[in-house]
């Protein structure tokens, strides 16, 4: 428990340390650089949004999204082996919609509660709180797709 706490409080003190680029031009545009930061010689990150790159959302909720898609490309890149990852932004019936793919090794999604550092419960929880939902579709040697929505108005 004091592990979890201290591990939530780094994390708000991270979010101290916001990118210049979330704070200045918003979700969309930090996605979209966060795709090209990530990509290396060992795993391409593509961007596609049919949210116009200007669109604004309340900073709390920017910075939320944003550190949750920071940690599920960290999650790809440390564990996934894939060589290619998505991710795709929508709006769609009211909701914020965020689908992200990778094409690696995947994994049995029964054992998710087993697997250890996947921070899967915390993001979770902070999706929860914005009344969104969270699902992960995975198979061994398949890859895997998240998709988070939250509703606009949270």
């Amino acid at each position: 428990m004091i592990l979890e706490e201290a591990h939530d409080l780094l994390r708000d003190m991270s979010h101290d340390l916001v990118p210049t680029l979330l704070v200045r031009f918003g979700l969309i545009y930090a996605l979209e650089d966060l795709c090209e930061k990530n990509t290396t010689s060992n795993v391409r990150f593509e961007f596609s949004s049919s949210i116009p790159t200007e669109k604004r959302y309340s900073e709390k909720f920017e910075m939320k999204l944003y550190f949750i898609v920071t940690e599920l490309f960290n999650n790809i890149i440390k564990h996934s082996e894939a060589q290619k990852a998505q991710i795709s932004l929508q709006e769609k019936n009211e909701h914020f919609v965020i689908i992200i793919h990778d094409d690696g090794k995947g994994f049995k999604t029964l054992k998710l509660n087993q697997i250890e550092g996947f921070g899967i419960n915390r993001i979770r929880a902070r999706i929860k709180k914005y009344k969104g939902s969270f699902s992960i579709a995975s198979k061994e040697n398949n890859g895997t797709t998240i998709k988070i929505q939250i509703p606009l108005s949270h």
